[in-house]
């Protein structure tokens, strides 16, 4: 069974529709991470289970209690804000302990438990610093101590790391799911990051428009889209018209090539989407049916690796080429020709 179960849950602003007929089950001691652009209904469906929204039909359970109609103080879930909302007069032991003392647990059980979460995210040398003194990642760390402090059995994190700049985003999301491994609570996270998604979660559901367009692990997700707009929204995608001629063989008329595909459960008209880091491209032609020639338009060079746009027949491909490939890669002249190249399990078949 799972963790929290939401069933036909429906959330309305006015005539507006933020979340129709939603249904996720989300497993016990999950990293689970809805993702979305702007206006999809993360953000709404995190306030709902926290219960600052009201919902106009469906269900939320926790724990197989039904907790569709208890206001937020009587859940038992805590909140982590995008702005940590950390008290500016209060230290960080205070802060962390703010929580423990409001529920009324004595003063030697609450230094306890303060000492045991400021050690778990490795602020105990910080312990009487004020959150001014404190650098981003550091509050981002006593937040969520805080958060985590009355034990919750569901813990929502709304953009936690979005504040941060990307070098102490990386190092602070690592410590994130150390933290959650490490304790086993189920945390709910949102982002419009899909890097930080791919990177965390255990699962992630995309949410299109107020509907999940797709739930699955990371790798499910990127390598295994649903549909083009799940492709193209979890990360850079060549999507191209194709037609299955016969099993395992496509046309592509915007290339001018034939190519070899899994197309077992295809027919007819369909559309192929190719990562750009699983194409290749060369200066010596690679033949065989899943190669193509082309001109370089332009490339740009990105620190570890060159993205280079090659048109062929109809098309730009885009093409991220890792450094470590070898020497030259990153000098490709605009006009230079080149042949570009994939292996058949590259190809993602997309049936709409």
């Amino acid at each position: 069974m799972s963790h929290v179960d939401v069933a036909g849950l429906t959330v309305r602003y006015g005539g507006w529709t933020a979340l129709e007929g939603l249904d996720l089950g989300i497993g016990r001691g999950e990293l689970f991470v809805l993702l979305g652009g702007s206006g999809s209904g993360k953000t709404t469906l995190l306030r709902t289970l926290a219960g600052f929204i009201a919902p106009a039909a469906g269900r939320i359970m926790l724990g197989g209690r039904d907790i569709t109609t208890l206001p937020p103080h009587k859940r038992p879930v805590n909140t982590m804000f995008q702005s940590y909302a950390l008290f500016p007069h209060m230290s960080v032991a205070a802060n962390v302990g703010f929580g423990l003392r409001r529920q009324g647990m004595n003063r030697a059980d609450t230094d306890r438990r303060v000492a045991e979460l400021l050690a778990l995210v490795r602020m105990e040398a910080f312990a009487d610093r004020r959150p001014d003194a404190l650098s981003g990642g550091q509050r981002q760390r006593v937040a969520l101590a805080r958060s985590l402090a009355p034990r919750p059995e569901l813990l929502l994190l709304d953009e936690p790391l979005s504040a941060l700049d990307r070098g102490l985003r990386e190092a602070t999301r690592a410590e994130l799911v150390r933290v959650q491994r490490q304790l086993g609570t189920t945390f709910v996270l949102v982002t419009h990051d899909q890097e930080e998604a791919l990177s965390m979660a255990t699962r992630i559901g995309l949410l299109e428009q107020g509907r999940l367009a797709q739930v699955g692990t990371p790798t499910e997700i990127y390598e295994r889209p649903v549909s083009r707009s799940v492709a193209a929204f979890m990360g850079a995608a060549n999507i191209l018209p194709a037609t299955v001629r016969e099993p395992g063989m496509l046309d592509l008329p915007s290339l001018g090539v034939v190519a070899q595909a899994d197309t077992r459960g295809m027919t007819g008209d369909i559309h192929l989407a190719l990562r750009p880091e699983r194409l290749r491209v060369s200066r010596a032609s690679a033949g065989g049916p899943n190669s193509v020639a082309g001109v370089v338009a332009e490339s740009a060079y990105r620190g570890i690796v060159v993205d280079h746009r090659v048109r062929v027949g109809e098309a730009a491909l885009l093409v991220s080429q890792p450094l470590g490939d070898g020497a030259g890669v990153a000098a490709l002249p605009p006009g230079e020709a080149v042949c570009v190249s994939w292996t058949p399990d590259a190809c993602i078949l997309l049936a709409e």
